[in-house]
This record gives C-alpha cells, sequence and structure tokens, in this order.
C-alpha cells in the first residue's frame, strides 16, 4: 500500500510545523503540504490534485481566521475532493462533533494531545484504509464482506470510545490486551484462559470486546474436529 497523502491545514504555525512533524515519524504517511487557512488549503487540495498528486488525508483545524472547518469541508466535497478528514480542534460542543461527522470527518483530535494520541489516531486510520483495501478471505473478487466493514469501521474506535460491558474490568482488559499483543501469533479464547486463570467463556468476552474495539482481527482456526475455534492476532499499527 503506498503511503497516505496528508495536508495539514492549521493556522497556528507552531503546531502546523507539530503536526508536520509527528507525520514525518509515521510509517506510512506522507506530508502533501501545510495550509494556513482554509483558502489556501482549498487552493493546495486542488493544486495537488491536478498534478496528479491527489491528498489522501486532511488533518483539519476547525477554527480557522477565514472559514469554520465545517464550511471547509463542504466546500471540498462539493469541488469534487474526497480525502478524509481528521478534525483537530479545541472545539468540544457536541452539535459541531455531529455536524462534522456529517460532512465527513472520520475522527476527532481535541486539542491538546500528545505525540502518542496523534499516532494512535493515524495507525487507527491506516488500517481502517488497509482493511477496506484489502480483498476478503476466499474470492478476492467478491469484494469486503459485512464482517470485512465491520471490522474496518471498527478500527477507527480506541477501546476508550468504546463502553465496558457489564461485567468486564478495566485491570482484567489490560491483562488480555498484554498477553496478545506479546504473542508472536494468534491466540484463543482456552490459551487466554489457561495464561491468564480464567474461564474460556470470559476471556472470550474480553477478546470480543478487543475485536469490536479494532485491536484484534478475528480469524477461524482449523485442524481439529467440530467446529472451527476463532483465534485473535493482535493488530493495532505502531502500538
Amino acid at each position: 500500500m503506498t503511503d497516505i497523502r496528508v495536508l495539514v491545514v492549521e493556522d497556528e504555525p507552531i503546531a502546523a510545523a507539530a503536526h508536520a512533524a509527528y507525520i514525518g515519524r509515521l510509517d506510512g504517511f506522507t506530508l502533501a503540504g501545510t495550509a494556513p487557512d482554509g483558502q489556501s488549503g482549498l487552493r493546495l487540495m486542488a493544486e495537488l490534485s491536478a498534478g496528479g498528486q491527489p491528498v489522501d488525508l486532511v488533518l483539519l483545524d476547525m477554527n480557522l481566521p477565514d472559514l469554520h472547518g465545517l464550511d471547509i469541508a463542504r466546500r471540498m466535497r462539493a469541488a469534487g475532493h474526497f480525502a478524509d478528514i481528521i478534525a483537530i480542534t479545541a472545539v468540544r460542543e457536541l452539535n459541531i462533533v455531529r455536524s462534522a461527522v456529517a460532512t465527513g470527518v472520520v475522527q476527532y483530535l481535541i486539542k491538546p494531545f500528545t505525540y502518542a494520541t496523534f499516532a494512535d489516531k493515524l495507525g487507527s486510520y491506516r488500517l481502517f484504509r488497509e482493511q477496506l483495501a484489502s480483498p476478503g478471505p476466499g474470492d478476492p473478487g467478491t469484494g469486503a464482506s459485512q464482517s470485512d466493514v465491520d471490522q474496518a469501521f471498527a478500527s477507527l474506535r480506541a477501546p476508550s470510545e468504546l463502553p465496558l460491558p457489564k461485567g468486564l474490568s478495566g485491570p482484567t482488559l489490560d491483562s488480555v490486551q498484554t498477553f496478545v499483543k506479546l504473542q508472536s501469533g494468534a491466540v484463543s479464547a482456552s490459551e487466554v484462559m489457561q495464561a491468564l486463570g480464567m474461564s474460556r467463556v470470559t476471556a472470550r468476552r474480553y477478546l470480543e470486546y478487543l475485536a469490536d474495539a479494532g485491536l484484534v482481527s478475528l480469524t477461524a482456526r482449523y485442524g481439529a474436529p467440530g467446529r472451527p475455534e476463532k483465534e485473535y492476532r493482535w493488530s493495532r499499527p505502531g502500538s
């Protein structure tokens, strides 16, 4: 998969430089350019597209000196620019968040944030793109299945964004997550049960939660009589 080309639209020079530097530290991403305001961003997007190097992702400040981020997103779509958008802003109003989602914002970063948070969000986004680009198991000509699409969109959510189901605890979730992450291959609920001293049903609940969060990939393990057992493999890039 080719690098994801990223345009940073940010009016604060220090923040713009920091975001550009962050992108330079991430595998699979290339900085396409930076713009200090909305109009400049739209012009640069058009120039890059005309030059055969379209932008894949826009890191968009929602409060710019000339245009609001929502207006920029709408103008992008009207001009035929369908790059994904990650909103970077201090705005926390839920109505703004809902409107941002409606205009094609795939993720939301609240200022201030650390490099680790930035890397996690962009890593989730990269996984999302890779999962949608990859053919499903079996016939690659059949396209993505419902589970393929569900897993791809789940990869955009961090575990903290998913409610912890009743009966699951944060410390135990951390233990299961760490165990799976440290394994060189996929593990089953039975293997987690034996390693961490919990019931198989409980192990499976935690593993399914991690699968819903996009942190582990889920496949079927064949080779034993009866129904195939599910296996789980750590899949969050850069984590």
